[in-house]
């Protein structure tokens, strides 16, 4: 854990394995206190770091016990961070939905940001969360919105618009983290918010050919070195899957097996629609790992060693994420996968957290945006200045047919 001279004190919430933390605390945040529910993670959190924690749902606690636990006042905090699940709120009924709603972990950390009021937060999601319709709000939120809930990207909407009436300027996007110098191409939303002013978004430090950057993607084979000697632990392969591997090569998948076994290695699967690069799939030495899933046996996301007849270990997870080879994961050997693959990289989270810092204490280019050379995202209208005004225009083109219907 990196000592702080500054107090960029931090409320990490949905805190898991602390990926997300270490790379905040790496850029020279101090992470306080820790909410998590799960047990193995706050027993992982335990074994490696004295941080307090409080082992419970987000839901049941209240923001005077998370601050009696970081042993702080409202003012001394700088930023709450965490990656709240996020779900469509449920239509199941009026009485349901509502508790739904408000039970929701995403409103909870909206409710979170407005009690503690810090200086800036992180919120940290999935690719979905850009799509995800709110179904359903309740009361107090039906004439604001209503019209929208059944819109996909209405929850992103909803959360820019009720952390602005907070005083926060939001900006986002979706990150692919190996642009980032993590040795994998995962990609998650990341909001900024700030009271100071919105916070432009940090420009990619690496690229795929490495012409726009000057560095490459970082590739599986300079992660892995050192690990040659080391004893790894690592689920099996399912044999059918194994019979199929044989007749593959580092960076090969089910689309390089011999043409007249494709169909019978596939199965049903042949017939799918999509890429399904994730069959039968061997990584490659010279290129990131693809987003680490909860499992590294799943048919469909194989993610299996570049030479080696084995799934990627746990070892080899925890490289790739960017965990240092001390941090201690509690568990079985599933529940050590998946608390490294739900995981935020550290090196993503170094990213934020230094973006964080550099704007509050204006070392910065605020023109940075501008002159970027590298899509954030292959997806199109993931950042702020483009996915606001576009669902805005939306709303516009689904009001105007409404009226043109009377």
């Amino acid at each position: 854990m990196v000592e702080n001279t500054i107090n960029y004190n931090v409320v990490s919430i949905f805190s898991g394995a602390m990926g997300l933390d270490l790379g905040l605390e790496k850029a020279g945040l101090n992470v306080t206190v820790c909410v998590e529910m799960d047990k193995l993670a706050c027993q992982t959190i335990r074994a490696n770091s004295q941080i307090p924690i409080i082992e419970n749902d987000i839901n049941k606690i209240t923001t005077e016990e998370i601050l009696t636990a970081a042993n702080l006042s409202k003012k001394d905090i700088f930023a709450v961070v965490g990656g709240p699940p996020c779900q469509a709120f449920s239509t199941a009924g009026k009485r349901l939905s509502l508790q739904d709603f408000r039970g929701n972990a995403i409103i909870r950390y909206l409710q979170i940001i407005e009690e503690i009021s810090p200086e800036c937060f992180i919120l940290e999601n999935v690719r979905g969360i850009l799509s995800t319709p709110l179904n359903v709000v309740p009361l107090e939120y039906e004439n604001e919105y209503s019209h929208i809930v059944e819109m996909q990207g209405s929850i992103m909407y909803f959360l820019w618009n009720e952390f602005r009436k907070l005083g926060y300027h939001l900006s986002f996007t979706l990150f692919n983290s190996a642009n980032y110098g993590v040795p994998q191409a995962r990609e998650r939303v990341i909001i900024f918010g700030s009271k100071k002013g919105r916070i432009p978004l940090p420009n990619p430090t690496h690229s795929q050919t490495g012409k726009e950057t000057g560095k490459k993607w970082t590739p599986l084979k300079e992660v892995f070195e050192g690990l040659e000697n080391v004893e790894h632990n690592y689920l099996e392969i399912p044999q059918r899957i194994k019979k199929y591997l044989n007749y593959l090569s580092e960076g090969q998948n089910w689309r390089d097996l011999p043409i007249e076994i494709q169909k019978e290695a596939m199965g049903n699967s042949f017939e799918l629609i999509g890429g399904k690069t994730g069959f039968f799939r061997r990584l490659s030495f010279s290129e990131p790992s693809p987003t680490l899933l909860t499992s590294p046996i799943m048919n469909a996301t194989l993610l299996a060693h570049p030479t080696e007849m084995r799934a990627l270990s746990v070892q080899e997870y925890a490289r790739i994420q960017q965990f240092p080879d001390s941090w201690k994961f509690q568990g079985k050997l599933t529940d050590i996968y998946k608390q490294i693959g739900n995981a935020v990289p550290v090196g993503l989270g170094y990213v934020a957290g230094k973006t964080l810092i550099d704007f509050h204490e204006n070392n910065y280019d605020p023109k940075r945006e501008k002159s970027n050379q590298i899509p954030y995202s292959r997806y199109l209208d993931c950042s702020d200045f483009e996915f606001i005004p576009k669902f805005k225009n939306q709303i516009t083109q689904k009001e105007q047919a409404k009226v043109s219907l009377f």
